[in-house]
């Protein structure tokens, strides 16, 4: 995985729209996580699809664009399986 970094000078509106969509993609991946918890035999590709369900019930979460909807979901598909893959290995510590 390759990273950037970099510093932004922006306008505080800006900074403020960039915030919104830290905060919806957290809450994406949040509800992701639980939705995935509260139904047995949920795959990737049902959390890319739950990212629509999220979009049309939450009015926020549709400002979001699809792309950016779905990479929340994947991300939390990839802790879940980061967690059961250490416990696989029994990795000593945090699992994930």
């Amino acid at each position: 995985m390759i990273i950037y970094e970099f510093k932004v000078k922006a306008k505080p509106e800006q900074y403020q729209a960039i915030d919104e969509a830290i905060r919806t993609s957290q809450f994406i991946q949040n509800k992701c996580l639980r939705y995935w918890m509260d139904n047995k035999g949920v795959s990737k590709y049902d959390l890319n699809k739950y990212c629509k369900v999220l979009a049309q019930e939450f009015k926020f979460a549709n400002e979001l664009n699809s792309m950016a909807r779905q990479s929340a979901a994947e991300r939390a598909w990839y802790a879940i399986f980061r967690f059961y893959d250490n416990c696989k290995k029994k990795v000593k510590g945090k699992k994930g």
